[in-house]
């Protein structure tokens, strides 16, 4: 419509993260490039900070009923004839999401963070920031964390050293309630979040603050969750800012996003930027 409006106008875009798929790419709708400020060069300039990826791959060992429950349930959906792809897009993330939120692979991993961040802390104290695949294995994902570290835990939004922001509904489990947040409940979750001496170290997310959310004292991000593309690359940037002397930010890979990690290097690359937006801590 603004382009019918606007037949003459001339179109500039900004961006941190360009799109290149074959329904959406950025140059498609804008044109070539005219300037590119990088990662290299944000860098050099001291606007961010590098980011670190670590693997540290969490897996899960179903019983064959499990399994075999889980098969059913899929096939029950996708081998119908009227089924959709969308309905077989979500069979195949129910399916995908009962794994990565089963609970022994939940403990391991709560586990795993809880060792790993404490060891980040001694380090350099910073904050963390967790992304789940679902509301479900987020609560869970906490609660584990919680029994690990019962200190960690208030039910007070404006105490304690972990918190889950989301919202819930009251058709939710009564477990989720304590965790719904408020508009204005979030907005005084994220000051304490980006107050460096507030107690609230760890934050346990699905989709919010991936985009826009600025905290430079944010060290670490865990991520328990598929992503890629742009949405990949917002997201690990909420660790790159700079904050006193932070060596870096840290990208924790429990999920596989290592291939979706290089294939929005490609894009980013084939834009004309330089410098990896992660690079790997074992090389």
């Amino acid at each position: 419509y603004l382009r019918d409006a606007l037949p003459n106008a001339s179109f500039v875009g900004f961006t941190g993260t360009p799109i290149e798929k074959e329904d959406a790419s950025t140059p498609a709708v804008f044109g070539n490039y005219i300037d590119v400020y990088d990662i290299e060069q944000a860098v050099d300039d001291g606007a961010t900070v590098h980011i670190y990826y670590e693997s540290r791959l969490a897996k899960v060992h179903l019983k064959e009923d499990e399994k075999e429950k889980l098969d059913a349930g899929v096939e029950a959906i996708t081998e119908t004839e009227e089924s959709t792809a969308k309905e077989k897009a979500k069979a195949k993330w129910t399916q995908l999401e009962a794994i990565v939120g089963h609970r022994e692979r939940l403990k391991a991993v709560a586990e795993d963070i809880v060792r790993h961040f404490e060891a980040r802390q001694e380090a350099f104290e910073g904050k963390g920031l967790i992304v789940t695949m679902s509301r479900r294995i987020a609560v869970e994902l906490c609660d584990e964390i919680i029994k690990i570290r019962p200190e960690w835990h208030n039910e007070d939004k404006n105490k304690g050293a972990i918190k889950v922001i989301m919202t819930s509904t009251p058709s939710d489990p009564e477990s989720w309630q304590i965790h719904n947040t408020t508009k204005q409940g979030r907005k005084e979750l994220a000051e304490r979040l980006k107050d460096p001496n507030d107690p609230l170290k760890l934050v346990i997310v699905r989709d919010m603050w991936l985009t826009g959310f600025d905290a430079p004292c944010l060290h670490t991000m865990y991520i328990d969750k598929p992503m890629k593309g742009h949405n990949l690359m917002q997201a690990i940037a909420r660790v790159n800012r700079v904050y006193k002397d932070k060596p870096g930010g840290l990208i924790v890979d429990y999920i596989g996003i290592a291939s979706d990690l290089k294939q929005a290097l490609a894009v980013y690359t084939e834009s004309g930027g330089k410098g990896s937006p992660a690079l790997d801590q074992s090389e």
